[in-house]
């Protein structure tokens, strides 16, 4: 019965009792997200679903001779987490082909990383460093230059992407993508030179990122077995994290059906351990609305079930519409007049019952895109009882979320601040950036929103980094953005990764909260979320991830629990060396953290001197005297 010795639950005689569950998790702090039932510590799972919550005389009755029971050790349990915006898919596919510098504290420590990987890198495959950190976490507070990485890795080609603004290649990458003094810089992106008019290994988002995905597209890819083998990986990753859920954004190089096909095959053969639901894309500028008939053609929104399903359509719907979320760069202008186009496919997706999602980063996108919005509504004809909403949202006004939520709009919102605050806040000073993005804004009106990463080329998927940003305003760099009135509540930000996900995609009444009757996905976490100081939020983990009463990932005491899954190929992978997220001990159990404490201590101390001095109570020149002996030189 019993995966790890408890007390205090006895199963039933009857080990094929009809209330006999598969899985049960006790001796936990659960956060239920439920305000009916907040609290609980205990929870029973069969046939994927929960059966029963409580404590342990509620839950016993249920614990059969073949019932899976786990002690919590009293950790803290909460419902399974859901990223909003995820590129899931496409991230699965080249996992395990990346080295990830998410997490890793200092440059010197990346390029240390980078320097072994090149040397079990075989000849014709490259590095690629995609996503997932910034120059901001760094001790260095600074980015690799060219000639660092050619010196790492002076015969593999290099490329290091960073955020949506650049990426940094070594001689042999430039070479690899046969860059040279004649290649002409595309359209929105420049290729810096050096003096000679050589390219010098400097990528710029001026302000597209197209320079940059496809510069990454003539890295080599993996056959499908390796996909395959590389998604059951990266979900395992976001397992790690407590991550039960994701809803895939889509995205540029990511075609349907022909990317999709890996998770595909997975949820036919029941190995995903995330539940993904996911959107459609066009890829080719100019033929968007063919894709789109195409598709409406093909498949229909919610179709699949509860491990696999389509959402609808987006992040973009045409290319003329979708903005750039380079904070390096000035705001792009968009074209005039893709209204027109714009609204052809909005038409054609709401008259045939597909809901949408549309990036927009700046205000004056969201501004046209509602306004076309507004006019198919006053026809009757949106949004026709469909879903849809803005992703990012950024620099949204009071009075665009006005119409946002008279039209019945979501909004899913990413941490993209925490990696790019810094430069959003030179860029457009820190008065603005201090309400970027209005998420109190939103939640006031009655907006639904939900909460993401953008990961894994601009963000890290670890969605505790996220929960930090929400809860302190504060940076990977650790820049304080926003003020005490304008943070979320630990319990408010965690809502927004939950049950707020389940919404976008209509599952909110199966799925985001521990209930019974509600699909058993919940995470007992290495340290509690709701107490832990503020600084050790992005160091939690999970130690056990459970996916309809699937064990997905299990650690500490729990190691060997989980699913096995295949090794990862190729055998040189960088994952398989480094693992994913880079993880680092809490801050508050550091040595450096003790001594900050210390000298507060200290401050403390000088201050209360001082207080005593200014009301007499203590003369203003300390002593010199040394009255301890042992202190005498």
């Amino acid at each position: 019965m019993t995966t790890m010795p408890v007390s205090g639950i006895t199963p039933v005689p009857d080990h094929n009792a009809p209330d006999s569950a598969d899985l049960v998790v006790r001796n936990a702090k659960i956060f239920t997200g439920d305000p009916g039932r907040p609290a609980a510590s205990a929870v029973a799972v069969r046939d994927g679903r929960i059966t029963a919550l409580g404590d342990d005389r509620d839950i016993a009755q249920h614990v059969g001779t073949r019932t899976r029971v786990v002690d919590a050790l009293g950790r803290r349990a909460v419902p399974g987490l859901n990223d909003s915006h995820l590129h899931v898919i496409r991230g699965g596919l080249n996992y395990v082909l990346e080295l990830r510098w998410d997490g890793v504290p200092t440059l010197r420590q990346a390029l240390a990383m980078l320097r072994e990987q090149a040397g079990r890198t075989p000849k014709g495959q490259w590095i690629r460093v995609v996503g997932g950190w910034t120059a901001d976490q760094f001790t260095e507070r600074r980015l690799p230059t060219p000639a660092e990485l050619t010196a790492a890795a002076p015969d593999t080609p290099v490329f290091v992407l960073h955020l949506y603004q650049s990426a940094i290649l070594n001689r042999a990458a430039v070479r690899a993508a046969g860059m040279t003094r004649d290649t002409p810089d595309p359209r929105g992106g420049q290729i810096v030179r050096d003096r000679n008019g050589d390219p010098n290994g400097v990528l710029l988002a001026a302000p597209s990122a197209l320079i940059l995905y496809s510069t990454l597209a003539a890295a080599p890819a993996l056959d499908e077995a390796g996909r395959r083998v590389s998604t059951r990986h990266f979900l395992r990753e976001l397992n790690r994290f407590g991550l039960t859920s994701a809803v895939d954004a889509a995205g540029g190089f990511q075609n349907f059906p022909d990317n999709y096909a890996t998770v595909i095959d997975l949820a036919r053969t029941g190995e995903l351990s995330l539940r993904i639901a996911y959107h459609l894309f066009p890829q080719t500028a100019g033929q968007e609305l063919a894709d789109l008939e195409r598709w409406i053609e093909t498949v229909r929104p919610d179709e699949g079930d509860e491990w696999l399903r389509l959402n609808g359509a987006g992040e973009n719907l045409t290319w003329a519409a979708a903005d750039f979320e380079n904070f390096a760069e000035p705001r792009p202008e968009l074209a005039a007049g893709y209204e027109g186009e714009f609204e052809q496919a909005v038409r054609l997706l709401t008259e045939n019952g597909w809901g949408f999602r549309i990036h927009a980063t700046y205000d004056e996108t969201i501004r046209r895109d509602l306004a076309v919005f507004e006019k198919l509504a006053a026809d009757g004809l949106f949004p026709a009882g469909n879903r849809w909403f803005f992703d990012h949202a950024e620099t949204a006004t009071p009075h665009s979320l006005d119409r946002i939520a008279a039209l019945g709009g979501g909004i899913s919102v990413q941490n993209r601040m925490s990696f790019q605050g810094s430069v959003f806040a030179e860029r457009y000073g820190a008065e603005a950036a201090a309400r970027t993005p209005p998420i109190k804004e939103m939640l006031a009106r009655g907006i639904h929103v939900a909460a993401g990463t953008d990961a894994t080329r601009v963000s890290s998927y670890n969605p505790w980094v996220a929960l930090h940003w929400l809860v302190t305003g504060r940076t990977v760099g650790d820049l304080t953005l926003y003020p005490p009135d304008r943070l979320l509540t630990r319990e408010r930000a965690l809502a927004l990764y939950t049950h707020a996900g389940a919404r976008l995609t209509g599952e909110e009444n199966v799925k985001g909260i521990l209930k019974e009757g509600y699909l058993g996905d919940l995470t007992v976490l290495s340290h509690d979320y709701l107490s832990v100081p503020e600084e050790d939020i992005p160091h939690i983990e999970s130690v056990l991830t459970v996916v309809g009463g699937r064990i997905v990932y299990a650690a500490a005491e729990y190691e060997g629990l989980d699913e096995a899954l295949p090794p990862i190929a190729p055998a040189w992978s960088p994952v398989a060396h480094f693992g994913g997220y880079q993880a680092t001990p809490l801050p508050s159990s550091t040595g450096a953290r003790q001594a900050d404490l210390l000298a507060e201590a200290v401050a403390a101390s000088e201050q209360h001197r001082q207080w005593r001095v200014a009301r007499g109570f203590a003369p203003e020149t300390p002593p010199s005297a040394v009255f301890d002996p042992c202190f005498v030189l």
